[in-house]
C-alpha cells in the first residue's frame, strides 16, 4: 500500500513538472530571460521556504545547525543543477515540449537513479542502497530493468524526433507548432542539461542529514506513524538557492546582452498576466518535487523514486506535446514512433512500481 500511494505521489509531481511550461507560452511579449527569472524567483527563492514553513517547524533551526560541509556540498550540487534547469528551459525552447523533455530527463534519470547507488558502494552508509544491492537482490534487479526499459524508451522518442526533423525540412517548414526549432543546436543542451540536472538528486543525498532532523523531529511528536512526508522540504531550501544563483546571474546577463530590462516595466505588454502567468508556471514547477519527496518517503529507494518521478515527466512532457500540436505535419511514421515511446517509458514505470512493491 506504502509503494503505491507513493506511485501516486510521483505522478502528482511528475504532472506538475511536465506541465510548468505551458503557463509560459501565455507570456507575451517579454524574451526568454525575463519570464525565465520571474517564474524562477516563485520556483527558488518564495515558494520552498514557503512550503517549509507551513510542513516543518522551526526549519529554519534546522538549517542553522547544520554541518557547513553539509550545507556547502548541498548548495553546490544546486548550483549545477541549476546549469541543467537554465538549459532545460532552452532545449524545450530548441526541441520543443515532448521531445526536449524526453532526452533531458531520460539522461537526468538514469544519472540520477544510478550516480548515488555506485556512491554507496564506496562509501556505505546505513539505509542507502547500493547498486551491489540492487544488483543481488530481485527487487533492484526489476528497478534496474525499469531503468532499462526506460532508456530504451528515451532512445525510441529521440528517434521520433529525428524523423520529425527530417520530415519537416525536406516539406521547407521546420516550425510545425515550434517556431524556434532547432535540432542540432537542442540536442546539445539537452544533453548538458540532463547530466547536470541529475544534480538534484545528489543534493537531496547530500542534505539528507536535514531531512533525518526534520523526520526524526516529527516522528518524536507522532510516535507509530511512519515516515514524515515532507521531511525533504528543508532540504529543497538550500538546493534552491544554488539553482536560483546560476540563473539570477545568467538571465541578469541576458537582460543586459540583450537589453531587455525594459520587459518588466514595458506597458505595451500585458504586465499583470505575464507576471501571474511566470508565477504561476514557476510555483508550478515547484510542485513537483513537493510531491517527490512524498513519494520519495513512501518507497524509501532513492534510485527507483528518481526513475519514477522522470519517466511520469516524461509521459506527462509527450502527452502536452501532442496536445499542443508539436507532431503537426510529420508522418504517421513519426507520429507512431513517439507514441511507441510513451508506451515503453509508461511500462518503465511499471517495472519500477512492482520491483519496489517486493521490496516492500
Amino acid at each position: 500500500m506504502q509503494a503505491i500511494f507513493g506511485v501516486i505521489f510521483h505522478f502528482i509531481g511528475g504532472f506538475a513538472s511536465g506541465s510548468f511550461y505551458i503557463p509560459y507560452k501565455k507570456v507575451k511579449g517579454w524574451a526568454w530571460e525575463s519570464f525565465w527569472i520571474v517564474g524562477g524567483i516563485f520556483s527558488w527563492l518564495i515558494v520552498p521556504p514557503l512550503a517549509a514553513w507551513l510542513t516543518i517547524p522551526g526549519f529554519t533551526e534546522i538549517i542553522k545547525q547544520t554541518n557547513g560541509h553539509i550545507l556547502l556540498l548541498t548548495y553546490f550540487f544546486g548550483v549545477l543543477w541549476g546549469i541543467g534547469g537554465l538549459t532545460y528551459g532552452l532545449g524545450v525552447r530548441y526541441l520543443g515540449v515532448a521531445l526536449g523533455s524526453s532526452i533531458i530527463l531520460g539522461l537526468c534519470s538514469v544519472f540520477g537513479a544510478l550516480i548515488p547507488s555506485v556512491y554507496y558502494d564506496f562509501y556505505p552508509e546505513a539505509g542507502k542502497d547500493t547498486l551491489t544491492m540492487l544488483t543481488h537482490s530481485h527487487w533492484g534487479q526489476m528497478v534496474l530493468l525499469g531503468i532499462l526499459v526506460c532508456v530504451i524508451g528515451i532512445i525510441i522518442c529521440g528517434r521520433a524526433g529525428v524523423i520529425k526533423e527530417k520530415e519537416l525540412t525536406a516539406k521547407g517548414n521546420v516550425s510545425s507548432g515550434n517556431a524556434e526549432y532547432k535540432f542540432g543546436l537542442g540536442i546539445f543542451v539537452a544533453i548538458v542539461s540532463g547530466v547536470l540536472s541529475a544534480c538534484f538528486a545528489f543534493g537531496i543525498d547530500a542534505g539528507k542529514d536535514m531531512a533525518n532532523e526534520a523526520n526524526n523531529v516529527w516522528k518524536s511528536l507522532h510516535p507509530g506513524q511512519g515516515e514524515f512526508l515532507f521531511q525533504n522540504n528543508v532540504t529543497y531550501v538550500v538546493i534552491l538557492w544554488g539553482g536560483l544563483s546560476t540563473n539570477f546571474i545568467w538571465c541578469m546577463f541576458l537582460n543586459a546582452r540583450n537589453k531587455t530590462f525594459g520587459d518588466y516595466s514595458n506597458k505595451k505588454t500585458p504586465l499583470l498576466k505575464n507576471y501571474l502567468f511566470s508565477a504561476l508556471a514557476g510555483t508550478t514547477w515547484f510542485l513537483q518535487f513537493f510531491f517527490y519527496g512524498m513519494g520519495e518517503s513512501k518507497l524509501g529507494n532513492g534510485a527507483s523514486s528518481w526513475i519514477l518521478h522522470m519517466a511520469f515527466i516524461i509521459i506527462i512532457a509527450n502527452i502536452w506535446g501532442l496536445v499542443l500540436k508539436e507532431w503537426k505535419g510529420v508522418s504517421k511514421k513519426a507520429f507512431a514512433t513517439v507514441i511507441a515511446g510513451i508506451l515503453t517509458i509508461m511500462l518503465s514505470v511499471l517495472i519500477v512500481a512492482y520491483g519496489n512493491s517486493l521490496k516492500a
